[in-house]
């Protein structure tokens, strides 16, 4: 799901100074404090979708170690504010919740509609944002789209999505699913949306969730607006979606106690719809809430997604760790010192630090790109994932003392350039026809220049003799070796 909702506590219809631009830099829906009653009235359930209900929230009675870890948690909406991770807050409440005493830490869910078998780093910094609540005594919650999956969510979108088939979309989920688990760990539940919509019928919909949404504000919505005055225009299906993700923040929080949802600026519009039906469905007593943080960008202003070419995924079947360490490596310096704040748990000092460095003259260059790659690495694939990068890292470095094997050799050939060439084709030929027969070079003439410049590498070892012809003890196990034009530039050839 580009998805993650909140809640607005207060009515835009009634009170049309509660907006997005209210009180900037953060945009707050705020509560008549003075005037609780208004909205929360304690009053029967509805009973919309069960004939008995638990209560939606244990803050009132909980135990004695509640409060004390309550007593003792950071205030995660003052840290995000920090590090820049905090765009908009439904209400301030929640910054005062969230190390309220008197207050049971919060369950904080977050979506994600599964239009890939693996998320990507757009969708990091949601799971950062979870990752920090969790750090701070709350409790994570991972949302899986498997009904809004098959709608798609408008926003940001200028094309209605391709449907996907249910066997694409069970793949998808337990792709998502098992990136959730590995990266989330300990205090974390996730849950798919379809368990909750299977069952339910147009009827029900209608009768149950659309008698509560108003078509006015529906359609104020940017994403909505947008794409209504578009050539392609909008479905009813994805009009829809909205209300879908809308009503699975009323689901969560009735069912689970699940009381803040977080997401991205672009889910701004997602979040309020889901508020609206919180207030109008449910009438709670106690506070629901919304937060969003700025979406992840390029130096162009543009999205990380999963369309363009060269996306980074965060599986490891689709991306492999060494090539996810080297895209955070190669970050600009203009964008690391941000990129450390919002995607590593460094402390604020400590990047501090590293900024002064970059400044100062006898700075090592990339000394903040590597600890941005090796922390990020870290957190998304493993120490064991960071190792496999690493290993790799060094093997593929010119001048290097690692010794090549082939296995390493062939996960090296996943992220580079692979040829195969028959071994009458290698060995006992000089390396400057292999280098142009693998594809190093265009040209031997261009081949002999860097030869003689020093830049030529076989198996990370410097070839100074452009007379120099590949023996059979450089074909590593028999099988293959590495040439390296400079430190960029490298090829694995098989032997085939």
């Amino acid at each position: 799901m580009a998805y993650a909702t909140g809640v607005t506590l207060a009515s835009r219809t009634i009170f049309p100074f509660c907006s997005r631009t209210f009180l900037p830099p953060l945009r707050v829906a705020s509560i008549l404090e003075s005037s609780p009653s208004i909205f929360f009235n304690r009053v029967q359930a509805h009973q919309l979708f069960s004939t008995s209900r638990a209560p939606l929230f244990s803050s009132v009675k909980f135990s004695t170690s509640s409060l004390e870890t309550a007593a003792s948690r950071s205030n995660v909406v003052d840290i995000l504010e920090e590090r820049g991770l905090l765009e908009s807050i439904t209400s301030e409440n929640l910054r005062s919740a969230c190390s309220d005493p008197n207050v049971a830490p919060l369950k904080v869910y977050c979506g994600f509609d599964p239009t890939a078998e693996s998320l990507h780093l757009g969708n990091l910094l949601g799971i950062i944002v979870l990752s920090w609540f969790q750090r701070c005594g709350h409790q994570a919650v991972g949302l899986i789209g498997g009904a809004t999956g098959r709608v798609g969510d408008p926003s940001g979108k200028s094309l209605e999505r391709p449907e996907l088939d249910s066997l694409t979309l069970e793949k998808n989920i337990a792709g998502i699913k098992n990136i959730l688990v590995k990266i989330l760990g300990g205090n974390h539940v996730i849950f798919n949306n379809y368990d909750w919509w299977k069952d339910m019928t147009m009827l029900d919909f209608l009768k149950n969730v659309g008698r509560f949404a108003r078509v006015g504000p529906m359609m104020a919505k940017e994403n909505v607006k947008k794409r209504l005055e578009s050539e392609q225009g909008m479905s009813y299906t994805e009009f829809s979606y909205q209300l879908l993700q809308g009503y699975d923040f009323v689901h969560l929080l009735d069912k689970e106690g699940v009381n803040v949802q977080i997401g991205g600026s672009d889910q701004w519009g997602n979040i309020t719809a889901g508020t609206d039906l919180i207030r109008k469905i449910l009438q709670p007593e106690e506070a629901a809430y919304g937060l969003t943080f700025p979406l992840l960008l390029k130096n162009d202003g543009t999205k990380f997604g999963k369309s363009e070419d060269g996306a980074i995924w965060l599986s490891p079947s689709m991306l492999s760790p060494y090539k996810f360490y080297q895209y955070f490596f190669s970050v600009p310096d203009v964008d690391v010192i941000r990129f450390l704040k919002t995607l590593t748990f460094l402390s604020l000092d400590e990047i501090k630090m590293l900024e002064d460095e970059m400044r100062k003259p006898g700075y090592v260059p990339n000394t903040a790109q590597m600890k941005l790659a090796e922390e990020v690495t870290r957190f998304v694939h493993g120490e064991e994932g960071l190792k496999e990068a690493m290993k790799a890292t060094e093997a593929l470095r010119p001048g290097a003392e690692t010794k090549l094997d082939w296995n390493l050799i062939e996960r090296i050939a996943e992220d580079i350039p692979t040829c195969s060439l028959p071994i009458d084709r290698v060995s006992g030929v000089s390396i400057v026809d292999v280098s142009v027969s693998s594809g190093l070079f265009e040209s031997k003439s261009a081949a002999r220049r860097m030869l003689k410049q020093g830049g030529v590498y076989m198996n990370n070892e410097r070839v100074d003799d452009e007379n120099k012809r590949v023996e059979e003890g450089d074909i590593v196990e028999g099988k293959g070796l590495v040439l390296s034009s400079g430190k960029k530039n490298k090829v694995v050839i098989r032997i085939s």
